[in-house]
């Protein structure tokens, strides 16, 4: 069996190599730097449609499976950057390896529960769908007057709309497509997190009594890949610990 994942060298990505290699899986990885773990390391800049499609191109044989796990958080002044990893990067590397996936593979695409006013967002989300190339994210920053936070909340919206988007479509294919959507996980840019989006973010995890680890998200990313989950099509597995649950209650005053 054979994997490929990018963002594969720290955080939720590492602890998904780790796993993939225990269930026996030859594993490639994509990231600017070297991962740890993998069988194979291509160096990508995933902002950056001409490096995906040369690091594509060093790719031989077929896989079963995708993470597109590589993703930017918010940070001050990467609006660009932010919405060109985390989505426009995301679906050029998806293109170009999709025919390279077997019959009955699956690819699954780390969102997050930043991500979950897409419904409410849907008219942004398609403006950022339609374009076409990295070039046209400085017109739409401005016109849409996005912030480093709203890049970043406008890029897992947009994550989470391509899988539905393209359920049908991959379906054809014999590919199955879901996405996993993990609140505050403990890795190395929980800071940014709480940086951007400060007392709402600490709150949550006081009250569900700690962050994520990233080995907990890891471990759905390979159920996900996995042939028991044959029948989770099109999905989006929110993993909060109880985060969107206690909100919930609150708006139902219950």
């Amino acid at each position: 069996m054979r994997a490929l994942i990018t963002g594969a060298a720290t955080g939720i990505g590492a602890a998904t190599v780790q796993k993939l290699k225990a269930a026996g899986y030859e594993v490639t990885g994509f990231d600017i730097v070297e991962p740890t773990g993998v069988d194979h390391w291509i160096k990508v800049d995933m902002s950056d449609r001409d490096a995906i499609d040369a690091a594509v191109s060093k790719l031989s044989g077929t896989f079963e499976c995708l993470v597109n796990n590589a993703g930017v958080p918010p940070r001050e002044g990467l609006m660009k950057t932010v919405l060109a990893v985390n989505y426009l990067g995301l679906v050029r590397l998806t293109g170009a390896v999709e025919p390279m996936l077997k019959q009955g593979g699956a690819i699954v695409n780390v969102a997050s529960r930043a991500g979950a006013a897409w419904r409410t967002n849907i008219e942004q989300v398609k403006a950022l769908i339609a374009l076409e190339n990295v070039a046209a994210l400085d017109d739409f920053i401005a016109n849409q007057d996005i912030n480093y936070v709203r890049a970043y909340d406008l890029s897992k919206e947009a994550v989470v709309v391509w899988g539905i988007a393209n359920t049908e479509r991959l379906l054809a294919k014999s590919l199955r497509v879901n996405s996993v959507s993990p609140a505050a996980v403990s890795t190395g840019i929980l800071d940014d997190f709480e940086a951007a989006f400060g007392d709402r973010m600490t709150r949550n995890v006081a009250r569900v009594g700690r962050p994520g680890y990233p080995e907990e998200i890891a471990d759905v990313i390979l159920y996900l890949l996995s042939a028991e989950s044959g029948w989770i099509k099109g999905q989006d597995i929110t993993i909060d610990g109880g985060m969107s649950a206690l909100g919930t209650s609150v708006q139902l005053g219950l």
